[in-house]
């Protein structure tokens, strides 16, 4: 083929590509915000300026970094401070040594982690996909990405928002607060100089700040300005807790009682979708619970998580068959959290979100 004629059929396709996508005009902002989680992570290595990029282009509200030091103090956006399953450390001869075994949380992990390098050195490696079994196409994109760092995920969400002509927010996640504070490397006076330099740190700012645990989150609510939210799993206790011997887990948490609690210091709750409408043993939907309604009662906002289209992910209600990558009746599960009133979601496939919202 000629090269004209070749690039007039780049042009094309790019065009169709493009056209696919929600416009910054066709963006709903009535209804549940929609939170990129991990940016769109259904179709780029999680984590990556790549996926935090596509997610805000599909029209998610928010693009979501979880955060984790790296040695020389610097916030930069990783899942888990282990990186062996989301970049390709174990191909660095360089950095063999390196992997050894840790305790985070009480469990003993092994591979390679953020705070043993600086930022230099995390920025040789490249990003790759965390479940390839589930999502083979992503793979195609292994090695391409860097490590992005809390500043560069601030920066692609300021340009965004120019370009798409709305605010792209974003919702960091702090990991493992007690594990850093115990090794000397807390993250919460990190993420607020950054959004204070940013001018972000401000009432009206678009960002919220969220952590599993409870202590870390009444010290930032100390100096921050902005929403936090307190968030609840489906089982266990935040680890805060557990070190401090306080028996009291997450279902204490989401109690009428303990949502006043949390009121005390946090705006919203980011609660996993099972507290509301729990599954049974073989994954069918049980009845929901009164959690929703209790949370707003105690005047709090609800951000559900996480939202993903493959049968792995959904309730068995909503499978389309047993292939675990195949996806199923996403937007039905969608329809069913809408009704139970939640303020926002999660979601790995912000596009499939943003259509279900805007079609409900």
């Amino acid at each position: 083929m000629h090269r004209r004629g070749l690039a007039a059929v780049v042009l094309v396709f790019a065009g169709a590509v493009v056209a696919s996508l929600p416009s910054a005009s066709a963006h709903d902002d009535k209804g549940p915000i929609v939170i990129g989680h991990r940016g769109a992570s259904a179709y780029r290595p999680e984590h990556t300026l790549a996926a935090y990029e596509l997610a805000a282009r599909m029209g998610a509200d928010f693009i979501e970094p979880d955060l984790v030091p790296t040695r020389d103090g610097q916030l930069v956006a990783r899942h888990e401070n282990e990186i062996g399953g989301t970049t390709n450390v174990d191909t660095k001869p360089e950095f063999a040594d390196r992997r050894k075994t840790k305790t985070i949380d009480g469990a003993a992990v092994t591979g390679w982690f953020t705070e043993d390098f600086t930022l230099a050195e995390l920025k040789t490696l490249r990003a790759k996909e965390r479940i390839p079994a589930i999502r083979p196409r992503n793979t195609l994109y292994d090695g391409r990405f860097e490590v992005p760092t809390l500043q560069e995920v601030v920066d692609l969400s300021k340009r965004l928002s120019r370009e798409l002509r709305r605010d792209i927010g974003i919702y960091p996640e702090t990991k493992h607060p007690t594990y850093f504070q115990s090794i000397g490397l807390a993250l919460e006076p990190k993420l607020v100089d950054v959004l204070n330099r940013n001018g972000l740190n401000r009432r009206g700012a678009k960002v919220y700040v969220q952590s599993f645990e409870v202590a870390n989150l009444k010290e930032l609510n100390r100096s921050l300005r902005v929403p936090i939210v307190q968030l609840v799993n489906a089982s266990g206790a935040p680890y805060d807790f557990v070190k401090a011997g306080d028996k009291r887990t997450y279902a204490d948490l989401v109690t009428p009682a303990g949502l006043r609690e949390i009121r005390s210091y946090a705006d919203g709750v980011g609660l996993a979708k099972d507290v509301m409408v729990p599954r049974d043993a073989n994954g069918f939907l049980k009845a929901p619970t009164t959690v929703v309604k209790d949370a707003h009662r105690a005047g709090l906002t609800v951000h559900a998580w996480t939202f993903r289209n493959e049968n792995s992910f959904l309730p068995a209600d909503f499978r389309s068959s047993t292939d675990p990558a195949a996806y199923g009746r996403a937007f039905e599960e969608y329809e069913l959290f809408f009704a139970q009133g939640v303020d926002g979601v999660f979601a790995d496939n912000p596009d499939t979100a943003v259509e279900a919202k805007v079609k409900r």
